[in-house]
């Protein structure tokens, strides 16, 4: 039985959530290893709808879950969250959910400065949720972060302080805020120390235990590929590396346990906030495209923008992160459209690329380069079985597996967890 590892092979926001849901009820336990609740997961599970940005989607399948190491935490979020899904009858205790306990806080002089920065940048801003994810991130790096650990040891937490305070202290004054309220900071952090620490644990150690006995692991990935901070779209990416080879150092486990890679694609492109996206569309069609599939951020609200599938950067982003298989999510978005486009490369300064440049200012000049197929007129809507397909939509995924140079192992058909269709089984791969 292998494991599996899910990520985002485009900017996030490809369907991982139903993905991971529907792989969930058949794993043991699901760990989430980088991000935080910047994420956002929508899981429609009979009729019943359900979003995360923090707790693995596993969670409400009443599976095993577990917060790793390699995620931020913003502990007020957390209790927010898991208040809001049991609320929604989903039942959440020390049993079936577990944090790690060298995480990394996200505090609200995290969040005061996510948004100092980016009201500054005006016009140049990168487009972050607001949520202080980035500026944790720097503070883990600059080995002056509290930790989940440290709420245990609050009364001890004095030097902490003082690193953390002279950083953000001189931050602050930038922006003409006045210093950090210690007290107030330490107030908050008392208050909520007694939630997070019925949850807190060495969750590499649980990990190894479940993995002794032979329990099937799923490894879930937040945003995508195309954000991560080294081999996405920089610097309109996000704080982590969004890659599969971070399951590894963000869960505690070696990278021998982290086995087949799902790489979730969405059947076009989306984008939410700034940054270069070589195949958008700002007309009709991307804006039906848009409506058709509910495009707005899960955690912001704010609209996604609508491009045709870039086999580009899709097969660019399966090699770097060693995928194994594809699911490909939001097929039935595509229905009626006369005629659909996938990006087959790009031109730039008279010359052809295979692969998206590093370069941000390169990145926002290239030209897609289209190959035109049919489209289908019947539905694929709630489909379960590969003859159930349209024969242009099947001409359509297998044109795509040959531009991307890899499988389709899934292809989901509706928000319906069992709206899937199951060519290949990554569990037993």
């Amino acid at each position: 039985m292998a494991n599996v590892t899910v990520i985002g092979a485009q900017w996030g926001d490809e369907g991982k959530g139903k993905i991971v849901d529907w792989l969930a009820s058949r794993a043991d336990a699901v760990v989430r290893f980088q991000g935080g609740h910047n994420a956002g997961h929508t899981l429609v599970i009979d009729g019943n709808v359900f979003k995360l940005s923090l707790l693995p989607s596993g969670i409400v399948s009443g599976t095993m879950s577990m917060i790793g190491n390699g995620v931020v935490l913003d502990p007020w979020a957390l209790r927010d969250e898991v208040t809001k899904l049991e609320g929604q009858g989903v039942r959440i205790d020390d049993d079936n959910l577990a944090v790690a306990d060298n995480c990394p806080l996200i505090l609200p002089l995290h969040r005061d400065l996510d948004g100092l920065r980016e009201t500054a940048a005006g016009s140049g801003k990168i487009g972050t949720t607001g949520r202080g994810i980035g500026p944790a991130y720097e503070d883990k790096v600059g080995r002056r972060a509290i930790r989940v650990c440290d709420l245990a040891h609050l009364d001890d937490l004095d030097s902490q302080l003082d690193r953390l305070c002279a950083h953000h202290d001189a931050l602050r004054a930038g922006f003409d805020q006045p210093p950090v309220d210690r007290e107030a900071l330490l107030a908050e952090l008392r208050e909520i120390a007694p939630f997070v620490m019925r949850f807190a644990q060495p969750v590499w150690k649980r990990l190894k235990k479940v993995r002794k006995a032979g329990a099937k692991i799923l490894f879930e990935g937040a945003q995508g590929v195309l954000l991560d901070v080294d081999h996405g779209t920089y610097p309109f990416v996000t704080s982590s590396n969004t890659v599969s080879g971070t399951a590894a150092a963000g869960s505690g486990l070696g990278p021998n346990a982290t086995g087949f890679v799902l790489g979730i694609v969405k059947a076009y492109t989306t984008r939410v906030g700034s940054g270069p996206f070589p195949t958008e569309l700002n007309d009709e069609i991307g804006q039906g495209i848009g409506e058709r599939g509910h495009e707005f951020g899960t955690v912001t609200g704010r609209q996604r923008r609508v491009g045709w599938f870039d086999a580009v950067i899709v097969r660019q982003t399966c090699s770097i992160s060693g995928v194994t298989g594809i699911a490909l999510t939001k097929i039935d978005v595509l229905d009626g459209l006369e005629t659909v486009k996938i990006c087959t490369g790009y031109r730039l300064n008279g010359n052809v690329y295979d692969y998206l440049p590093s370069h941000a200012g390169d990145q926002a000049a290239v030209e897609p380069i289209y190959e035109e197929m049919e489209g289908w007129s019947e539905s694929t809507v709630g489909a379960r079985s590969y003859a159930d397909l349209p024969a242009n939509a099947i001409k359509y995924i297998q044109r795509v597996q040959e531009l991307i140079e890899c499988p389709v192992s899934l292809v989901s058909t509706s928000p319906e967890r069992d709206d899937t269709i199951l060519m290949r089984d990554p569990f037993e791969d």
